[in-house]
């Protein structure tokens, strides 16, 4: 590769040694579980750089021609206009794993000052096989969710920032919901998983065709439950409610730090208090947070006093025993020496209960409205994130990293 580099000579995308590296970069990327594999030209070099847990690792510094080269190859793979380098472009690639499994990559390039960036995102197909209980759900947390996704109609909302695994969560439910006996239909933007049980319909602003619309087109498609990807406009609000208010279960997903918040943000976006009222079944605010390595995870007692500060901070207002010993990562061979290995969800489930309506008004109190859902049952992300600590499966760090403290 250095060789190849040093030879001064243009490289062509098609060039077998090209070819190799691509197939050699994603076979990588697929073996050490990476979820994005970015290129980055910098002035002189190359550098290619995984997310794996949500943390970025430098793999490798390629010579600044040969990243040329393969950015031209990854970009004719994906169906994208290689002479065009001046404008962000999408594309996708379907390709295989090595024991025959079908894998899905999205594309996207960016010009930078040092040339074409581009960043694969690699849907893992096991999101589909997941069960809640591999996703993080706590027995009570579960037992809320699967109530809530009974209920014949009205409207569920996932809430976090981007990463948070709301779409893995919203795929896993419907997979779940989407039996041969009712119509599932979804419009996002894009689509990240294709399933054959659902229909899926992709948001194309060009042609007119939002996430509004797209509600609106399928509100005729005789549907029983509907997922809207982001809920980010009052058209998109609207639309979601009047899907909710004639009987048909809406799932969809919000931008916001906590469950309580949510009811605000949806009032900013002109949601009538008096129509979420009648259609908000719940409201769930979830994070991810990296699990330690079951190979090199060491116990130690849990004794210090700044454990036990943080133990109760983290509990707040909530009473909880804490636990004889913690653990704590090492790092080995398994992990890449980061003492952690996968992701785990926390997670924060509000029901909009009797009470909690009254309290949904257009001038909602906030304070009020939290005090009042954890009375009827909410745990805050924090005491989620503190079971996991007390069951070994992550650490204070990660928790705090996700779900600070107020």
């Amino acid at each position: 590769m250095v060789e190849l580099g040093k030879a001064g000579r243009p490289l062509d995308a098609n060039d077998h040694h090209i070819v190799h590296l691509v197939d050699w970069l994603w076979q990588y990327a697929f073996d050490q579980r990476a979820s994005d594999i970015h290129l980055e030209p910098r002035r002189d070099v190359g550098v290619l750089r995984f997310r794996i847990d949500g943390v970025l690792h430098e793999v490798y510094q390629v010579p600044y021609p040969v990243l040329i080269a393969m950015v031209a190859r990854i970009k004719i793979l994906g169906r994208m206009d290689v002479v065009e380098k001046r404008r962000p472009q999408d594309g996708r690639i379907k390709t295989r794993m090595p024991d025959g499994e079908e894998i899905e990559l999205r594309l996207s390039s960016l010009p930078t000052a040092h040339g074409e960036k581009l960043v694969m995102r690699i849907f893992d197909p096991e999101v589909l096989m997941r069960d809640f209980k591999d996703l993080g759900f706590s027995q009570d947390e579960h037992e809320i969710w699967q109530r809530l996704i009974r209920e014949p109609g009205g409207m569920l909302l996932v809430t976090g920032p981007t990463g948070s695994g709301k779409t893995t969560t919203l795929y896993t439910t419907l997979k779940q919901l989407a039996t041969p006996d009712v119509n599932v239909c979804t419009i996002e933007d894009p689509i990240e998983m294709i399933d054959p049980r659902l229909n899926q319909m992709q948001v194309q602003p060009e042609l007119d065709l939002t996430f509004a619309a797209g509600v609106r087109s399928l509100m005729r498609q005789d549907p029983d439950i509907i997922m809207v990807g982001e809920i980010r406009d009052h058209e998109t609000v609207e639309m979601a409610i009047q899907g909710a208010l004639t009987g048909h279960l809406v799932l969809s997903t919000l931008h916001t730090n906590d469950a309580p918040s949510s009811i605000t943000r949806l009032l900013d976006l002109g949601a009538p208090a008096y129509l979420l009222n009648s259609t908000l079944l719940g409201i769930m605010a979830q994070r991810l947070v990296r699990t330690l390595c079951p190979a090199c995870k060491e116990k130690v007692p849990f004794h210090r006093e700044e454990e036990h500060r943080l133990w109760n901070a983290l509990c707040a207002p909530f009473k909880a025993t804490p636990p004889e010993h913690v653990y704590r990562p090492v790092g080995c061979l398994e992990c890449r020496n980061t003492g952690y290995l996968g992701r785990v969800g926390i997670y924060e489930i509000m029901q909009v209960t009797r009470e909690l309506r009254a309290l949904i008004t257009d001038r909602t109190d906030i304070v009020a409205l939290t005090q009042g859902a954890y009375k009827a049952g909410m745990r805050p992300l924090r005491v989620s994130g503190a079971a996991k600590i007390a069951a070994g499966t992550t650490t204070f760090e990660e928790v705090l990293k996700s779900a600070p403290l107020p």
